[in-house]
């Protein structure tokens, strides 16, 4: 685990890689598919991957904290947290289930196309 920096924004390629695989591999164990918008499933991965360099857990990035450190040893936010374990609800549309409007028909995504999100939010 690295420790939190304020001018770190971006994650390491090694924990945006290890989020981007553990993200196929999820949605396709759970039958779920990725936001039919790329960039949507991006930078979201791109947010746990952040997570994870500064707090060494994937926390959802698409809820506000009062205490971060204290939300990771909790656990119930860590990705997939419990609601998407139990009920398969994504708050993050990361991991979305056939039905939902908002699902694609991915299950994939190259680490140069979140890397290309990241950089044109830059």
């Amino acid at each position: 685990m690295t420790n939190p920096t304020e001018n770190q924004t971006i994650s390491s390629d090694n924990s945006l890689e290890a989020m981007r695989h553990f993200s196929e591999q999820y949605a396709k164990r759970t039958g779920t598919y990725f936001c039919v918008d790329p960039s949507v499933t991006a930078v979201v991965i791109e947010g746990l991957a952040k997570h994870k360099d500064d707090y060494g857990s994937p926390l959802c990035p698409c809820r506000h904290y009062e205490d971060k450190e204290a939300e990771v040893n909790a656990t119930f936010w860590n990705c997939p947290c419990v609601p998407m374990r139990e009920r398969k609800e994504c708050h993050c549309m990361l991991f979305l289930t056939p039905d939902n409007d908002f699902a694609g028909e991915q299950q994939e995504i190259s680490l140069a196309e979140i890397k290309s999100v990241r950089d044109a939010m830059a």
